[in-house]
C-alpha cells in the first residue's frame, strides 16, 4: 500500500513538473502572460494572418495588491501567438477598462493614496503599450470616479467612452473579446 502511494505521489509530481517546464515565457511582454505549447492542435493558427483584437475589461482582482489577471490576457495573447512564429507586427491589441477595472490603471501614486500600496498592475501596463498595445480607460467612468490624466498612468489613453472606443476599433476589422 505505501508503494503504491508512493507511486502515485510520484506520478502526481511528475505531471506537475512537466505542465510547469512547458510553460513559455513570452517573447513579447517579458514578464507576464506565459503560455503553455500546445503540441498537435487540431485547429491550426495561421501564422500569416494578421490578429486585431479588443479585449474588454471591466474588473478587476478582488485584492488591491493582485494583478488584474483579465488585463493579463492581453499579454498572454501576444506571447502565444509569437511563440508559435508569428511577428509583433502580425499583431494589433488593444483593451478597454471601465466599471470595476478603473482602479488598475492609476498611477502608482494615486493608486497608494487611494488603498495603500502601489499599483500591481503598472508594469505589465507599461509593457503592453511599450509593444504597442492601446489600453484605453472609458471616458465616463474616468470622469463618474472623478479621474484626470494626473492621476492616471501616462500609458494610458483616455476616450469619450468604453463604448465608442469598442465601437470604433470594431469598424477598423478589431474583434471583441470580454473578459
Amino acid at each position: 500500500m505505501k508503494k503504491q502511494l508512493f507511486l502515485l505521489v510520484f506520478t502526481m509530481l511528475s505531471a506537475l513538473v512537466s505542465s510547469q517546464n512547458n510553460r513559455a515565457k513570452g517573447k513579447i511582454i517579458k514578464n507576464f502572460g506565459e503560455t503553455f505549447n500546445v503540441v498537435n492542435p487540431e485547429i491550426k493558427t495561421d501564422t500569416s494572418a494578421e490578429l486585431k483584437v479588443i479585449f474588454d475589461v471591466s474588473s478587476t482582482s478582488s485584492a488591491n495588491n493582485i494583478i488584474n489577471k483579465n488585463i493579463v490576457t492581453a499579454a498572454r495573447f501576444l506571447n502565444m501567438h509569437a511563440n508559435v512564429g508569428m511577428k509583433s507586427s502580425q499583431l494589433k491589441v488593444a483593451v478597454t477598462i471601465h466599471g470595476g477595472a478603473w482602479k488598475d490603471v492609476l498611477s502608482d501614486e494615486a493608486y497608494k493614496k487611494k488603498f495603500g500600496v502601489v499599483n500591481p498592475n503598472t508594469q505589465l501596463i507599461k509593457e503592453l503599450s511599450n509593444a504597442g498595445v492601446d489600453v484605453i480607460i472609458c471616458g465616463q467612468t474616468a470622469m463618474f470616479r472623478k479621474m484626470d490624466r494626473t492621476v492616471v498612468m501616462p500609458e494610458v489613453k483616455f476616450a469619450l467612452s468604453a463604448m465608442t472606443a469598442l465601437l470604433q476599433y470594431q469598424n477598423n476589422g478589431y474583434k471583441f473579446i470580454k473578459f
